[in-house]
């Protein structure tokens, strides 16, 4: 499949005939069968076979802070300049903050927090999560509070946090990979064991964080982009 011997629709040979070919078990073909589908290379289909998974195009994702700073959903920008319909669902609730989400936000672990939980879609197929959390001593009682409900709904967080006077100033990503849950291979549709992309992202103003996110992203199916500004030396 990755040398191009099988196309993607093709059929695999049985398990039987690739125990004949490779001069292996029953058992060793079974197991080679569902690693390749656990990594997202194959799909079976009860009573006809295994087949080989058709992979989309890999697309971009842009991670720039000049598409934060011009305001609106930098993701659906992002689709927009792709030519692809991009949208969310979320959902929203009070939660306290883990020892990690703490020091990420500089509280202290069990201080309230509001957890926002995304599945990003593009086409209306999905392509990639989040998890965000802002800090609710900063948020409570505003327009804000709810990152996906009120006037200020589907904006950024840059945009939405001006709202309430806290202008950052810049943001830390963590970029690294791991397995999926299965929770998360679910969601997006992948097999079990699938390797993803994780960043870790926080939001700074000039005295705090003021929420972070951890950004699950399948590498299959897009690829990360960045755009840093440089400021040239004063001449």
């Amino acid at each position: 499949m990755v040398t191009g011997v099988y196309r993607p629709g093709d059929r695999l040979p049985s398990r039987q005939r690739l125990s004949e070919e490779f001069g292996v078990g029953p058992r060793v073909a079974a197991d080679a069968i569902a690693h390749l589908v656990a990594h997202g290379y194959v799909v079976t289909r009860t009573g006809s076979g295994a087949y080989v998974r058709s992979r989309p195009p890999v697309r971009r994702l842009t991670r720039s802070w000049y598409r934060e700073s011009r305001g609106g959903s930098p993701f659906r920008a992002d689709m927009a300049a792709q030519a692809i319909r991009g949208g969310w669902s979320s959902e929203s609730e009070i939660s306290t903050a883990s020892a990690e989400t703490a020091e990420r936000l500089a509280i202290a672990p069990g201080d309230e927090v509001m957890r926002t939980r995304y599945v990003f879609t593009g086409n209306d197929e999905p392509v990639m999560l989040s998890t965000s959390w802002e800090p609710l001593e900063l948020t409570r009682g505003t327009a804000i509070v709810l990152p996906e409900d009120g006037p200020h709904a589907g904006r950024g967080v840059v945009e939405r946090m001006a709202v309430i006077g806290q202008r950052i100033v810049h943001a830390t990503e963590i970029v690294t990979a791991r397995t999926a849950t299965a929770e998360e291979a679910d969601r997006l549709g992948l097999g079990r064991s699938a390797v993803v992309m994780l960043i870790r992202r926080t939001y700074f103003t000039a005295e705090r964080p003021v929420e972070t996110a951890d950004i699950v992203v399948p590498p299959d199916r897009y690829e990360l982009a960045y755009t840093i500004p440089v400021n040239p030396d004063p001449e």
